[in-house]
């Protein structure tokens, strides 16, 4: 019976974990937005509602996007951070969806995944609070973080974007209010 019983946590606890996966093959959360990926109309949407701009760049089969998904985004500090902050759209980084970039160029989002230089999964860019449609996303993104982390570091690094901390980083970069962060947590949150 003991067993049965672990069998059965076992299968919840990883049901729970499961994240939904789009006929596209990437992971799919209720907070991200199904846009046409202009991302100027994108940009000003966020604004209207108060929000920043996330471009989350993923790929079909990324373990590092599945971990993400079922272990960074599934704290519910990071979810509850991104529902209240951010307006995140999901680009593929093989994908053929037609995007328009920040600058007004066309292409898919294989190619704006190549003109912004991004060859890891999953890549987030943080788009400024006003943007130059002179300049592509990756140009005046105001912070990347390429790869998956732990949900201290993802929260910290959400926090510090959306509290323009990256306009004056003389006294305390990105780095120094992380480490910051994980003394004032003390959670042992060390990613």
């Amino acid at each position: 019976m003991g067993r049965l019983l672990a069998a059965l946590a076992l299968v919840a606890a990883t049901a729970a974990g499961a994240v939904e996966m789009g006929d596209d093959g990437l992971h799919k959360t209720d907070w991200m937005r199904d846009t046409f990926k202009d991302l100027q109309e994108d940009h000003a949407e966020a604004a209207a509602e108060g929000k920043r701009l996330m471009v989350l760049v993923e790929q079909r089969g990324c373990i590092y996007c599945t971990q993400m998904h079922e272990e960074t985004f599934a704290d519910p500090r990071v979810d509850q951070y991104i529902r209240d902050n951010y307006f995140v759209v999901q680009m593929n980084l093989h994908g053929a969806t037609e995007v328009t970039d920040t600058d007004g160029e066309e292409l898919s989002e294989r190619d704006a995944a190549r003109k912004w230089g991004l060859m890891f999964t999953p890549t987030m860019l943080f788009l400024p609070v006003e943007l130059d449609p002179d300049q592509s996303a990756a140009e005046q993104a105001v912070a990347v973080m390429p790869g998956s982390f732990a949900p201290g570091t993802t929260l910290d690094l959400l926090t510090w974007v959306d509290e323009e901390r990256y306009l004056d980083q003389s006294e305390e970069d990105f780095q120094r209010y992380h480490a910051r962060m994980i003394r004032e947590r003390d959670d042992g949150d060390t990613r």
